[in-house]
C-alpha cells in the first residue's frame, strides 16, 4: 500500500519503537490527553448531564454516574472521538492519551461498574486508534 520510501509511519510496516525513538530525537514531540479537562469544557458548551452520561445502555443504572468520564467512551463515543481529533488536528499532538484514567475496577467501584473496566479500556483505546487513523488518512504528515 505504501512504498518503502514513504517517509511517514505506517502501522503494520514500521517499528513503533523505532518511530518513537526517531520522533523524540529529531523534533519536539507533542503529547496530550487531559481528557477530564476537555470533557468539562465540552459540558460547558453542550448538555452533558446524568442522562447523557447514562445513555440508552445504562438508563436504569442503580446509582448516579455523572462524573464517570470514562463511561462516555461507551455512552457518548462522538464526544470522546471529537476530543481526540481536537488534540490531533487543532492541538497538533503527535501522540494522545486515552479516555481511560479511571477505567480500573477500583475506580469503577464508585459507580458499581467494576465489571465494565475491560470494556471501558478497550473502547477508550479503540476510539483513539480510530481518530488517529482518520486524521492520518486525511494528512499523513
Amino acid at each position: 500500500l505504501y512504498p518503502e520510501s514513504y517517509p511517514h509511519f505506517v502501522r503494520g510496516r514500521d517499528s513503533l519503537r523505532e518511530y518513537i525513538t526517531s520522533l523524540f530525537t529529531s523534533k519536539i514531540a507533542i503529547y496530550d490527553g487531559a481528557m477530564g479537562t476537555m470533557i468539562q469544557n465540552y459540558s460547558k458548551r453542550n448538555k452533558l448531564d446524568e442522562e447523557e452520561y447514562r445513555g440508552d445502555r445504562f438508563k436504569d443504572w442503580n446509582c448516579n454516574v455523572k462524573g464517570n468520564n470514562d463511561m462516555l467512551s461507551i455512552t457518548q463515543p462522538h464526544v470522546i472521538s471529537g476530543i481526540y481529533k481536537e488534540y490531533l488536528e487543532v492541538g497538533g499532538s503527535n501522540l494522545i492519551g486515552t479516555n481511560t484514567f479511571s477505567s480500573t475496577t477500583i475506580a469503577m467501584a464508585d459507580y458499581n461498574m467494576e465489571a465494565y473496566a475491560y470494556e471501558l479500556n478497550y473502547e477508550g483505546a479503540r476510539l483513539a486508534r480510530q481518530a488517529c487513523d482518520e486524521v492520518t488518512a486525511a494528512d499523513p504528515t
